[in-house]
């Protein structure tokens, strides 16, 4: 497969169909593609290329102070998360997109991986899928808390 806007698609069309069965941790219904976090500015981002994999809960609230708040209480429940996916995470504030844009992010990456090639698909997808839902299982407990 070639390294173009089409592939990546072709995987995130694949995954979307995969994932589309599974039941949220609340039984319900859910886009993992794009995941509805129920609080405007939080984010759950999944991303990869020809070289790394990643998932990452991002808050990209425009008033920094805001977003540092978010950010402090989502910390709070750092053990709960990391228990919860079964591996530390990166935990990252005050960082600038390519816009100047202030961000949060809190990640976990692979490396080694290729979306561009179908035959590595298989890890990409064994990384995104086990996470995506243990993060939305740890949402489900402390969304309440942290809106």
């Amino acid at each position: 497969m070639y390294n173009t806007a089409k592939g990546k698609q072709e995987f995130w069309t694949t995954f979307g169909q995969y994932m589309a069965p599974v039941l949220s941790s609340e039984g319900e219904k859910v886009n993992w593609i794009n995941y509805k976090t129920g609080i405007r500015h939080i984010y759950f981002r999944m991303d990869a290329g020809k070289d790394f994999a990643s998932m990452a809960i991002e808050l990209r609230h425009p008033d920094e102070d805001v977003q540092m708040e978010y950010f402090e209480k989502m910390r709070g429940f750092k053990d709960l998360l990391e228990t919860t996916v079964g591996e530390p995470w990166e935990w990252e504030g005050g960082l600038r997109d390519e816009y100047g844009v202030v961000y949060s992010r809190i990640s976990k990456t692979i490396e080694g991986v290729n979306i561009f090639e179908k035959e590595l698909w298989p890890p990409i997808i064994s990384f995104f899928k086990p996470r995506l839902m243990a993060v939305d299982a740890w949402w489900s407990d402390v969304r309440m808390m942290i809106a």
